[in-house]
């Protein structure tokens, strides 16, 4: 992904400006993203986990957790016996604690600082590995990869949900204004931080998607790739193997 696309203007790396970023909308983050997309991506994390129904991994490793909606889906799905939880973002990690708290999950998902790029896990450490709505955001996607590869369990599965462009007449068209005009609207009177909102469309616009993503987690040495479209190419879902 293009290292330019970035949160802010401003001299700081990219994954400083997206700690930031994340840090600034915390308090508002479950609630834009529920009503930003209708609440469907809550079907997309279900959708997403159930990849890993047949493989019944007991330790996961969820990255860009966030304030835990990912891994507290998994918890009910999958019933795993471990689930850690990493991010950049103090702020959005407060949240989650809070949340594992109030749901008394402790005994089974727990979160810690941290990044894709340099995952203080040992080798082979993990059955699976989950991210929603994160691997965009990563400054070196390559290098985040490849470091969650490291720390998977051979035969070990990663699942990653994502936004994606759709290429079809007119959901297109509709997509890209409502992304464009209406998410930093919304984004922007509800947390506001425009610019957080806005660069959430630009990042999607910067990723690479589809089969080029597919071909980026080959490289790095995933195996049996696969993506798969949801709700008209707004999302995907991509898998591999260690």
């Amino acid at each position: 992904m293009n290292p330019q696309i970035t949160p802010y203007s401003g001299p700081e790396t990219k994954k400083e400006q997206v700690a930031s970023m994340f840090n600034n909308i915390s308090g508002t983050y479950d609630f834009l993203n529920h009503f930003l997309s209708l609440g469907i991506d809550i079907i997309w994390r279900k959708k997403a986990i159930k990849e890993l129904l047949k493989d019944q991994p007991q330790k996961i490793l969820d990255v860009a957790t966030g304030t835990g909606d990912f891994a507290f889906e998994s918890i009910k799905i999958l019933r795993p016996r471990q689930i850690i939880g990493v991010d950049i973002s103090a702020g959005m990690l407060e949240v989650a604690k809070k949340k594992i708290n109030e749901r008394n999950l402790s005994q089974v998902f727990s979160v810690q600082l941290g990044d894709s790029e340099g995952l203080h896990f040992e080798a082979n450490t993990f059955d699976a590995i989950t991210v929603a709505f994160g691997v965009r955001n990563y400054e070196n996607l390559e290098k985040g990869l490849t470091d969650m590869l490291r720390v998977l369990k051979p035969g070990g599965k990663v699942v990653i949900l994502e936004f994606s462009k759709p290429r079809n007449f007119p959901i297109k068209q509709l997509y890209h204004f409502y992304f464009k005009y209406a998410t930093p609207f919304f984004g922007g009177l509800f947390s506001k931080d425009k610019k957080a909102y806005a660069y959430l469309e630009e990042s999607v616009q910067a990723f690479p998607d589809g089969s080029n993503f597919t071909a980026l987690m080959e490289k790095v040495g995933y195996k049996n790739t696969k993506h798969r479209s949801l709700t008209f190419g707004i999302s995907a879902i991509y898998t591999g193997i260690k």
